[in-house]
């Protein structure tokens, strides 16, 4: 067998090029204009999750500021003037938008060592995995519901899934402060070295034979859940060690990804308080 700050606040500013608009994601701070955007990469406070460019944006005029995206990993994307005006309406943005995170993402490294450090505790390491949560709301309920259940870390994907935007933020009530998140460029990758650690992976899916109650939660495991209508991608769950499913009763297939969270989260607790109690 395996083995294995301060508090949250909205930001807020009086310079004119930062302001909070609503996006696809969410809400979540925008800073706009080519020298503000160069600021905020170059001073590395807080995320800046992507920048948007205006398609017949000169690639002269930006080379400092595409050069720094490159060094910090930030993905550009590019888009006609009339997306930019519709989303930003009565702002001088010259071309350039950034979407900055609404708080710090942790450094998945550190974060992986920090859970193999728990190994042989009496309060073995127990993470989350998301595979695609898009619904910020969502992302906000499952961290609020992982830092009361304890978990030690929560990680999600780069692209594809919302990040900590103000929403997610504000749905999570303060659990931003205590819960590390860190993002990683490669869920199946992550699996792979939480499993040379030693930690168990375990993916939720309706599919899955074994019910949730079956599992041992006492190990050391990462629960994996997936995106709000496709659930885990396909690698991801080929990848578990595990699958297991929460039984429904009723008509629809499958539950909330929030509430399939609270429930596995805290059966985990309940498992580890029956141990402990021995």
């Amino acid at each position: 067998m395996r083995m294995r700050n301060s508090h949250q606040r909205r930001h807020q500013t009086t310079d004119p090029r930062v302001t909070d608009e609503s996006n696809r994601g969410g809400n979540t701070n925008l800073v706009y204009g080519v020298n503000a955007v160069e600021e905020a990469l170059r001073a590395g406070r807080r995320q800046v999750e992507s920048i948007t460019i205006l398609e017949s944006a000169r690639p002269d005029r930006l080379k400092r500021l595409m050069d720094l995206a490159r060094e910090n990993d930030v993905p550009i994307h590019r888009v006609p003037r009339l997306n930019l005006d519709r989303d930003l309406v009565d702002v001088r943005h010259q071309g350039v938008v950034a979407r900055i995170a609404a708080a710090h993402y942790a450094n998945p490294d550190d974060l992986i060592d920090s859970l193999t450090a728990k190994i042989g505790t009496d309060d073995p390491p127990l993470a989350v995995g998301l595979d695609g949560i898009e619904d910020p709301r969502n992302m906000g309920s499952i961290l609020r519901t992982a830092e009361c259940a304890g978990v030690h870390g929560v990680f999600i994907p780069e692209r594809r899934a919302t990040g900590l935007t103000d929403v997610v933020a504000k749905v999570a009530a303060g659990a931003l402060e205590y819960v590390p998140v860190a993002r990683v460029t490669n869920l199946v990758r992550l699996i792979e070295e939480l499993k040379e650690r030693n930690i168990w992976v375990v993916g939720a899916t309706g599919s899955a034979s074994q019910p949730y109650t079956d599992w041992d939660w006492n190990l050391p495991v990462a629960v994996f859940l997936g995106n709000e209508g496709r659930g885990l991608h396909r690698l991801v769950s080929q990848r578990c060690d595990a699958l297991v499913r929460i039984p429904v009763n009723g008509q629809i297939e499958s539950l909330n990804v929030a509430v399939a969270a609270g429930i596995l989260l805290y059966e985990a607790r309940r498992q580890r308080a029956m141990k402990a109690k021995r």
